[in-house]
């Protein structure tokens, strides 16, 4: 790729286009509104599960992941507390011991890691519900703790050799393998992706359901900067 071509606007607009629409297409498709098994969508469920913490119990949220995934849920956090929100990120100092009434919000987008397992353990042990992330809601190790599940039907590092099987590898002339493609979001990106969108939709609607105006949410932000 040359550099004058890096530098022009259409090549930027043209990757940007196919990111948001990669991301896009996992809203889009059938199991995000509602499965063959009656499985609601992932925003509904986020929406009730964190009213119900919040609202019906007076309780707390905690978030938990790894990597990318941790960092798209530690995004959710800041926003959880702009919006009066009582939510905290497991590992920080000042995060509270989890009790009955409160709600954790884990993501294991490749059905688990033991990591995130054993939180959901402790979390199920003491009595709190747990809210999954997962883009394999069937078959995933830290489903068994879970109380409620967001399915997020996207790519990630579970699948990715599956998603681009067939037109990722070709033979070269000397007989060995070699790629013919990088894929623009690799490995679990599309599913980061989807979180990300996925928690200013949960965002905006509880803005709402908590009855929170744009200045309540924007006083509650750090001046700490």
């Amino acid at each position: 790729m040359a550099d004058q071509d890096r530098n022009s606007s259409s090549y930027m607009s043209a990757m940007a286009t196919q990111i948001c629409n990669q991301i896009s297409s996992v809203f889009s498709r059938p199991s995000t509104s509602a499965t063959s098994n009656g499985r609601p969508s992932a925003l509904s469920v986020a929406v009730e599960e964190i009213k119900a913490a919040v609202v019906d119990r007076s309780g707390r949220v905690f978030v938990h992941g790894v990597g990318r995934e941790g960092l798209m849920l530690k995004a959710l956090c800041m926003r959880l507390s702009h919006l009066g929100i009582s939510a905290h990120c497991v590992g920080d100092m000042t995060t509270p011991p989890i009790s009955s009434s409160d709600l954790l919000i884990a993501s294991a987008g490749p059905g688990g890691f033991s990591t995130v397992d054993a939180i959901c353990g402790v979390t199920k042990s003491n009595g709190a519900r747990v809210l999954l992330f997962t883009a394999q809601p069937d078959s995933g190790s830290a489903t068994q703790y879970a109380t409620a599940i967001g399915f997020i039907p996207a790519q990630t590092m579970a699948n990715d050799d599956v998603f681009n099987a067939g037109d990722k590898e070709e033979e070269t002339s000397q007989g060995a393998v070699s790629s013919t493609r990088r894929d623009l979001l690799p490995m679990g990106s599309v599913y980061e992706g989807a979180m990300f969108v996925l928690f200013e939709m949960i965002v905006y609607e509880l803005g709402s359901v908590l009855g929170q105006s744009p200045d309540a949410i924007r006083s509650r932000h750090t001046n700490l900067e």
